[in-house]
C-alpha cells in the first residue's frame, strides 16, 4: 500500500505492507518539506512557488511508488488545501503527477485517520486524548481502541507551527511579547477543544507529528534522531516546559545546531513546542507519549 500525506508543511510517503495480523510493517517512509501552506493565513491562495516545490516531491514518489508495484495507493491533503481558495490548481497538479486526485479531507477525517494510526498496539491506559500538531491546523482525538468505532470525538482548530509562526513569531528569535501573543492565541483554541471533545477525561496524552518528536529527541538528549528510541518515548511536562522555552530563545540558526533539528522545520519548531506545551498543561496531563505512527499508518490501515 502507498499513502501519501500532504501538509501545510511537509509532505510524506509511506510506502508498507499492510495486514490485520501484522499491521503496517514498512517499506519505505520519506519526507519533503515543501511548505505548501506558505502565506495562505495571510493570502488566502496557495503560491505558485509552493505548489511547484510539491510537485516535484510528488514526482519522486511517484517513481518509488511504480518500483513497488503497490495495490493501492491514497494520498490525502489536509489543512492548507482546505483553506485555499486555488485548491483545484493544487488537485490538477496532483492528478498529473500521480494519476490520481488526492482527497482534500476534512478535519474531522484527518483526526479519526491520525488516531487509527496512532494508538494501534499502544501499551497504554485508554481512553486516550491524541493531538496532530501540524503545520496549519492541530487535531484533537479522544477514543478508546476497544470500542466499536474507537473515536468518541474529534475536532479540528486552525493552529499549526507555520500559521502561528506567520501570525505572530516573526523576529527571530521571536520577542517575548510575541511569544504572550502566540501563546494567548493557542490556549484559546485549545481549551475549545478540549471542552469540544471532553479531553479531561482521557488517562494517557498522546502526541503526532514532527514538532511533537523533534521536542522528544531534544528532551531525550539524542545525539541523532532516532524514529526507535523516540516512538512512545513518554516525555514529562517537564522536560516539554523545558525544550520549548530554550527553542523559543534561539534563533533559527541556532536551532539548527542540535543534530536531531531538520533543516525544514527549525523556523517553525518554537511554535510546534508552543502548541505542545499549552495542551500539556490545559489537559492537565503529566506527560506526552511521542509517536511515530500517525496519520500515514492510519492512511494505509483504511486502504486494507
Amino acid at each position: 500500500m502507498a499513502a501519501i500525506d500532504c501538509g501545510t508543511n511537509s509532505v510524506r510517503l509511506l510506502i508498507a505492507d499492510v495486514s490485520e495480523s501484522a499491521g503496517v510493517v514498512d517499506v519505505t517512509r520519506q519526507m519533503r518539506i515543501v511548505r505548501l501552506g506558505e502565506g495562505v493565513d495571510r493570502t488566502g491562495r496557495l503560491s505558485p512557488a509552493a505548489i511547484e516545490r510539491t510537485r516535484v516531491a510528488l514526482a519522486d514518489y511517484a517513481g518509488d511508488i511504480a518500483r513497488a508495484g503497490v495495490d493501492a495507493a491514497r494520498m490525502v491533503a489536509t489543512s492548507a488545501s482546505r483553506d485555499a481558495e486555488n485548491a483545484a490548481d493544487f488537485q490538477a497538479m496532483v492528478f498529473d503527477t500521480l494519476g490520481f486526485a488526492p482527497e482534500v479531507i476534512t478535519g474531522d477525517e484527518e483526526a479519526r485517520l491520525s488516531f487509527a494510526g496512532a494508538v494501534r498496539g499502544l501499551d497504554a491506559e485508554a481512553p486516550f486524548l491524541v493531538v496532530d500538531i501540524g503545520g496549519g491546523s492541530t487535531e484533537f482525538v479522544v477514543g478508546s481502541p476497544s470500542t466499536t468505532n474507537d473515536v468518541d470525538a474529534a475536532l479540528s482548530v486552525d493552529i499549526g507551527c507555520v500559521r502561528m509562526t506567520e501570525r505572530h513569531l516573526r523576529a527571530d528569535p521571536p520577542t517575548p511579547e510575541q511569544v504572550a501573543a502566540a501563546e494567548a492565541d493557542i490556549a484559546a483554541s485549545v481549551e475549545r477543544a478540549l471542552a469540544a471533545v471532553d479531553g479531561g477525561r482521557a488517562r494517557t496524552l498522546v502526541g503526532l507529528a514532527g514538532s511533537v518528536t523533534t521536542v522528544a529527541a531534544l528532551a531525550l538528549g539524542l545525539p541523532e534522531y532516532d524514529p526507535q528510541r523516540i516512538h512512545r518515548a513518554r516525555i514529562s511536562a517537564e522536560d516539554v516546559a523545558k525544550v520549548t522555552a530554550d527553542l523559543l530563545a534561539k534563533s533559527a540558526e541556532q536551532r539548527l545546531a542540535s543534530a536531531v533539528m531538520h533543516p525544514g522545520r527549525a523556523d517553525v519548531i518554537g511554535a510546534g513546542a508552543l502548541i505542545l506545551r499549552v495542551i500539556v498543561e490545559r489537559s492537565g496531563a503529566g506527560s506526552v507519549i511521542a509517536s511515530e505512527s500517525d496519520i500515514l499508518d492510519g492512511i494505509a490501515l483504511s486502504l486494507t
